[in-house]
């Protein structure tokens, strides 16, 4: 049996069949329409997912966003390019014919990586770092999804309550300082207009506002997993996203944790599916939900 897993995130869709021994093959990608319009997203994922007819017996998928009753919805909708209140799950099964599940993007992740660590760990709390910041948690084997699946969105917990306002409408969010949105927003001077991607690679010179900039965001997540073992006694954190997974970062994640009283200290690690975790993640998760 085939899974037609498809990551819709805020800057790229990616889709790929995986199969019962969960290799994965055919990947695409395309770019996540910038449109509000709901007629952009539903042509794109036509486009995106007509590759594939014939080839799936399901479709799994890994989104953005919060997911209530398959229509996506944004706390921050910036996130989203403004697409918003969306029919995820209506929309493919109308364009596949095919059943499919829907599931937030950081919570697939999170279970996918769960799934790699189970035989070390039953507490796993995934982090991503990328244009938002946002995360899921495993905990005793139980995926923590809420009843308004609402949880693993870490992002916008209150990292500096005089910090920047975040897209979500609260004072200094953890995404407001970390996410690559929130370290391009705050570059100055020679930086200013360079996205996150450019000012890693001029931190990787020497730029010391670049440095500072990148060792801001670091303290800001150091600081949410310290809370997250606070609050969930995790014994984990993975972390994924081009942020989380860009040379050196977890690494100042996990230097900075250290800093801390004992009782605050876990291990970080980096994701291992990589940037395939929410692919992987909602076909696991699918898989799951089907015994």
């Amino acid at each position: 049996m085939y899974t037609l897993a498809i990551d819709l995130g805020g800057t790229k869709l990616s889709a790929a069949l995986i199969g019962e021994k969960h290799d994965i093959t055919q990947r695409r990608e395309l770019p996540t329409p910038a449109s509000a319009s709901p007629q952009s997203l539903e042509y794109a994922l036509a486009e995106l997912t007509g590759h594939y007819q014939g080839k799936a017996h399901r479709v799994a998928v890994a989104s953005t966003g919060i997911i209530a009753n398959g229509v996506l919805t944004a706390l921050n909708p910036d996130n989203l390019g403004g697409l918003n209140h969306f029919p995820l799950q209506a929309c493919l099964e109308k364009l596949t014919g095919l059943p499919c599940l829907v599931l937030n993007d950081a919570q697939a992740a999170a279970w996918a990586e769960y799934c790699l660590l189970s035989d070390r760990f039953r507490h796993v709390t995934f982090i991503t770092v990328s244009t938002g910041v946002g995360g899921g948690s495993v905990i005793a084997g139980r995926l923590l999804t809420g009843p308004h699946h609402f949880a693993g969105h870490i992002g916008h917990i209150q990292a500096d309550p005089h910090g920047p306002i975040c897209g979500c409408g609260r004072t200094g969010c953890v995404e407001a300082i970390a996410s690559g949105r929130a370290i391009a927003a705050g570059a100055k001077h020679d930086l200013r207009g360079k996205d996150a991607r450019a000012i890693f690679a001029r931190a990787e010179q020497g730029h010391l506002q670049a440095r500072q900039l990148i060792a801001r965001s670091a303290e800001a997540i150091a600081q949410l997993s310290a809370s997250l073992k606070a609050l969930l006694d995790t014994e984990c954190i993975v972390l994924g996203g081009s942020i989380g997974l860009a040379p050196g970062y977890r690494e100042q994640v996990e230097e900075l944790l250290t800093r801390l009283p004992p009782a605050f200290h876990l291990p970080v690690y980096p994701a291992r599916y990589r940037h395939d975790a929410g692919l992987m993640g909602a076909a696991l998760w699918c898989e799951y939900c089907a015994t």
